[in-house]
């Protein structure tokens, strides 16, 4: 689950080559650009000039005239040594998708809530393809330190979150997500697509996902979903907390008490 230990390197998404785009219009300069901001990351937040031409493949004066739109625009900052950073102006529009912001703000009191009843690590994700994003997280005064953070991805047949979300996916979303390789994190990581699918039935059978270990060796996540307005599973709430710090029947049952209540939030919010 959205564990998430600061022993465990996360796991690295590979960034296919996006397709060129339309041979005439706008196309090539908008998917220039898409290249440009996604070659930011957790991990290499900062960038310069010669590093983002070097990720993206382009000629450093191609890079260099359309960063200057970038920063025109506040899709990107410079900082005084030079580095390139993703600017506010391009967050504040990422805020605006409906998925992260209504649902953020409806499920939020009742997040608040659980983190002060479990004092851990609590997290709220949806699903996007086969990956498991997570849209807000609250740490608690004893959680344990977590990769989590809000907009990142982690490894949906590997975390709780992403176990429920997986579970509750089509079939096709299912079997695309184990078809590919699986990295191994732990001893107890589960990368063998049907010990995978027995836990996912399982998921169904009991009502919440337990992520033991995946991830890290002394971290556990607990979760269950949250119910969209058309019935459909539109979230997942998870907490993790210290292997062997509290039982995970216990802690399923809070998660899934605040998941009913995002929930029934979301459906008396339609007007």
């Amino acid at each position: 689950m959205p564990h998430e230990h600061t022993t465990v390197t996360p796991p690295r998404h590979r960034h296919k080559r996006p397709h060129p785009g339309p041979a005439t219009g706008t196309g090539p300069v908008i998917w220039r650009a898409l290249q440009i901001l996604g070659a930011f990351s957790a991990q290499r937040p900062h960038l310069t000039l010669s590093e983002l031409a070097r990720k993206v493949d382009m000629p450093v004066s191609t890079v260099h005239r359309m960063l200057g739109d970038l920063l025109a625009w506040g899709a990107l900052e410079r900082d005084e040594q030079g580095h390139y950073r993703v600017g506010l102006r391009l967050w504040e529009v990422a805020s605006l998708a409906p998925r992260g912001q209504g649902l953020r703000e409806r499920a939020l009191p009742y997040l608040e809530d659980l983190c002060q009843m479990t004092r851990e690590n609590v997290q709220l994700a949806v699903r996007e393809g086969t990956d498991v994003v997570f849209v807000e997280r609250i740490g608690g005064s004893r959680a344990v330190p977590t990769l989590t953070r809000v907009g990142g991805r982690l490894a949906i047949t590997a975390t709780g979150a992403g176990l429920v979300l997986l579970a509750h996916a089509p079939t096709s979303v299912q079997n695309e997500a184990l078809a590919r390789p699986l990295s191994r994190h732990t001893p107890f990581t589960l990368t063998d697509p049907t010990q995978i699918r027995r836990a996912l039935a399982q998921v169904h059978a009991c009502g919440y996902a337990v992520s033991d270990r995946q991830l890290s060796l002394d971290t556990v996540s607990v979760a269950a979903p949250v119910v969209g307005v058309t019935g459909e599973i539109e979230a997942a709430v998870s907490v993790v907390v210290r292997h062997g710090s509290m039982p995970t029947g216990a802690l399923a049952d809070l998660v899934r008490t605040s998941c009913r209540a995002i929930s029934r939030a979301l459906h008396t919010s339609v007007p």
